[in-house]
C-alpha cells in the first residue's frame, strides 16, 4: 500500500506531498504524525532551506479531516478523535511556527484540515482551480483547525460569513480576501517548484515572476451586503438582518443558514469573536481543541455526518432544532476549559 504522506527532498527543499487521492487527501492522524515527523527532521536539517507542501495526484489540495472516522470515534466516547484532533492541531501550530518558508500550492479542493495546513504557510498559491471552503457548520462542526484566527482577520465580516455558510471561494477570491498570496495558473505550478526546488533563496521572486493579474473576484461585489447582513455576532440577529434584506442574494442566504446546525453557527460566532483577540497561535489552539473535544459528542456532529456523508439524505434532524434553543449555557459549557490533564498541548 502506498504512502500517504510522501516526504522527499527535491534539490535544496523538503517536499510534503498528500497521497490519498481517492479521498480528495482527506487527513488522518497517520498522515499528521507523518508531516509532523517529517518537519522535525527537516527543521534542524541545513541542506534543507525551504518546504513545499502539495498534494500527489487527484483533483484536490486536500479535502479536510476524515470525519466519518470522528463521527465513529464520536459515537463510542471519542478516544480517537480527540487524539487526531491533538495530533492534528499540533501539526497546524508546527506549520505557523515553522521558522523556514514553507510554500502550499492550494490547487483545487481545499476545505477544512487543508485549510488548517495551509493557512500557516508564508506562501500561499491560489490557481484557476482553487476551491476553497470551511463547510464545517452544515455537519454540526465549527471552523477549526486555526479557523477562528483566520477567518476572524479577514475583512469586514466576511470571514462570519465564509464559516457560518461555507460558501465556496475560487482562487481570485482566495487571493483577494488574503487566504493566499498569488495566484498561478496551474499550468505553470510544476516548473515555479522545480525552481524553488533549486534556488530556494529566491522564492519571492519566482513567485512574483509566476504570479498572474487575479480575474474580477465575485465576493468583492458583496463585500458590504455581507458586512451589513453579517455584522451582528449574535446567529439570530443576522438572520433577521437576511430576513428584512428583501433581495435575492439575502434569500440564498438565508435559506443556506437555514439547513445550517443552529449549535454549530453559534459555536462558529463565540469562536470568531474570541478568536480576534487571541494573538498567541497556541492559545486558539488550546481554546479550538476544547470545542472540538466536545463537539465531536454532541448530537448534531453525529447527526450531521450521517446526513451528508454516510446516509446522503440531506435532512439532518438537529437538536436544538432553532437557534432559540442554544442558549448561553449550552454554549459556556462547550467553550469551557478542560481539567488541566487533557488541555491541548503544543510541541
Amino acid at each position: 500500500m502506498p504512502s500517504e504522506i510522501l516526504a522527499e527532498r527535491d534539490g535544496r527543499v523538503g517536499r510534503l506531498r498528500l497521497n490519498r487521492p481517492e479521498a480528495i487527501h482527506a487527513l488522518t492522524r497517520d498522515m499528521c504524525v507523518a508531516m509532523i515527523e517529517a518537519l522535525l527532521g527537516w527543521q534542524k536539517d541545513p541542506a534543507i532551506e525551504a518546504v513545499i507542501l502539495d498534494h500527489a495526484a487527484g483533483r484536490g489540495f486536500c479535502a479536510g479531516g476524515d470525519v466519518v472516522r470522528l463521527r465513529a470515534s464520536g459515537a463510542r466516547g471519542g478516544t480517537h478523535a480527540r487524539t487526531f484532533f491533538f495530533d492534528e492541531y499540533r501539526l497546524n501550530h508546527l506549520l505557523f511556527t515553522y521558522e523556514k518558508p514553507v510554500i502550499a500550492f492550494m490547487d483545487g479542493i481545499v476545505m477544512g484540515g487543508g485549510v488548517g495546513i495551509s493557512q500557516p504557510a508564508r506562501f500561499r498559491i491560489a490557481t484557476e482551480r482553487t476551491r476553497f471552503a470551511m463547510p464545517e457548520t452544515a455537519i454540526g462542526l465549527f471552523p477549526d483547525v486555526g479557523g477562528g484566527r483566520y477567518l476572524s482577520r479577514l475583512p469586514g465580516r466576511s470571514g462570519q460569513f465564509l464559516a457560518l455558510t461555507g460558501a465556496r471561494l475560487d482562487g481570485a477570491e482566495c487571493a483577494t480576501l488574503g487566504l493566499a498570496t498569488h495566484y498561478i495558473g496551474s499550468e505553470k505550478l510544476e516548473a515555479v517548484k522545480a525552481r524553488i526546488a533549486q534556488s530556494p533563496g529566491a522564492i519571492e521572486t519566482i513567485l512574483a515572476e509566476a504570479a498572474e493579474p487575479l480575474p474580477e473576484a465575485r465576493i468583492s461585489g458583496n463585500r458590504a451586503r455581507i458586512d451589513s447582513a453579517f455584522s451582528s455576532d449574535q446567529f439570530e440577529e443576522i438572520l433577521e438582518a437576511l430576513s428584512r434584506d428583501g433581495s435575492d442574494w439575502a434569500q440564498k442566504e438565508l435559506d443556506t443558514l437555514q439547513t445550517k446546525s443552529p449549535q454549530a453557527c453559534k459555536v462558529t460566532l463565540r469562536l470568531l469573536s474570541q478568536s480576534a483577540g487571541i494573538e498567541d497561535f497556541a492559545e486558539e489552539m488550546a481554546l479550538e481543541y476544547r470545542l472540538a473535544s466536545r463537539v465531536v459528542l454532541r448530537h448534531d456532529f453525529l447527526e450531521g455526518v450521517r446526513a451528508l456523508l454516510i446516509d446522503k439524505d440531506g435532512a439532518p434532524r438537529w437538536d436544538p432544532s432553532s437557534p432559540a434553543g442554544v442558549t448561553e449555557a449550552m454554549l459556556d459549557a462547550i467553550f469551557a476549559p478542560l481539567p488541566k490533564s487533557e488541555e491541548w498541548t503544543p510541541l
